[in-house]
């Protein structure tokens, strides 16, 4: 591992939490007994409509991996999907229709009507995305 996944930076670079996400992802921690070296990982994975999906799971810091701290929160992110998500910010929104973490991603050039899938203008190594169609 390098200097850089042990010690947290104390702001995130490329992805922005907010206080009420911090604090509700901090009490689901606290709930499940996820203390010591467990933190949330934001990453994407290809997949649906849009060609790419979100995902967040609690998990341990892994070679290659930033860390990042924000809010009392320790968030590991792979550079791969930093590439994807960089300048996102991850919010806890509770409507009418109930609750849930919302993600505003501008590297995101288009993205479904569910909100948990996207697509990017170019992938990671470069190459040009098509379009893709949701159904809608």
């Amino acid at each position: 591992m390098n200097d850089q996944t042990l010690a947290p930076e104390t702001a995130l670079a490329g992805i922005t939490i907010t206080e009420t996400a911090a604090e509700k992802l901090g009490g689901v921690m606290a709930q499940k007994g996820l203390e010591g070296d467990q933190a949330l990982r934001v990453f994407v994975q290809g997949g649906g409509c849009g060609g790419m999906q979100y995902g967040m799971t609690f998990d341990e810091v892994r070679d290659g991996d930033r860390v990042f701290s924000q809010h009392g929160l320790k968030v590991i992110v792979d550079e791969t999907s930093l590439f994807y998500i960089d300048g996102a910010s991850i919010d806890y929104v509770d409507n009418l229709m109930g609750g849930g973490f919302h993600i505003e991603n501008p590297q995101a050039v288009s993205s479904c009507g569910c909100g948990s899938s996207f697509r990017t203008a170019q992938t990671h190594t470069g190459e040009e995305v098509g379009e893709k169609s949701c159904g809608y």
